[in-house]
């Protein structure tokens, strides 16, 4: 059975693949000429559904797309939806200016999470939907140089580093992402059976 993945980043397709291919499916990308829906849900659900659901409708294929982000309680939940959009620029903009909107923040007032929700669109147009959440702390400065986006900020407890330091295969274990997709295996191999 084929799916497409509603996005052109090839490290998702490459993830999503070898997740999914134990149970019998194939994950193909979603084509060049795609038209790109606009992300204007209030939730990391909403988005996903958004996506998975033009992906779907584009290629005729059952479709899985994912939305994530950062939430910062001392920020009302911010960056939230718009962790990607949070400021125009790059990475390091956006962490700097995370830094500056928390720089009256207490360390034990600094409570965050990583957030991912998956929208898999079936060939009878059903869906599953699905959520996984990582608790952190947000740093007061950088640490570690792997990983993206927020992980330099991400400070995990319970390994006693930020998600850049961790080794890749233990943040793609504990992960928000890594939590949701093995709830999606569950949830599609019940369905496929």
């Amino acid at each position: 059975m084929r799916f497409v993945l509603a996005s052109h980043n090839k490290k998702k397709l490459s993830e999503m693949s070898a997740i999914l291919e134990g149970l019998g499916i194939e994950v193909v990308p979603l084509p060049d000429d795609a038209p790109e829906p606009e992300e204007d849900g209030k939730t990391f659900e909403d988005n996903a559904r958004i996506k998975a659901l033009a992906a779907h409708a584009c290629t005729g294929l059952p479709a899985i797309a994912d939305d994530s982000g950062l939430e910062v309680d001392a920020l009302g939940g911010a960056p939230g939806v718009y962790s990607a959009r949070y400021c125009p620029g790059t990475d390091e903009d956006r962490n700097r200016l995370l830094l500056e909107n928390m720089q009256d923040v207490d360390e034990c007032e600094r409570q965050a999470r990583f957030v991912c929700a998956i929208c898999c669109v079936l060939p009878d147009g059903q869906e599953i939907h699905v959520r996984g959440e990582c608790e952190g702390e947000i740093l007061t400065s950088l640490h570690g140089k792997g990983g993206f986006g927020y992980d330099p900020l991400f400070y995990v407890r319970e390994y006693d580093c930020t998600f850049a330091e961790l080794p890749q295969e233990t943040k793609n274990q504990i992960s928000h992402r890594g939590r949701a997709l093995k709830k999606l295996v569950n949830a599609l191999g019940k369905r496929l059976k």
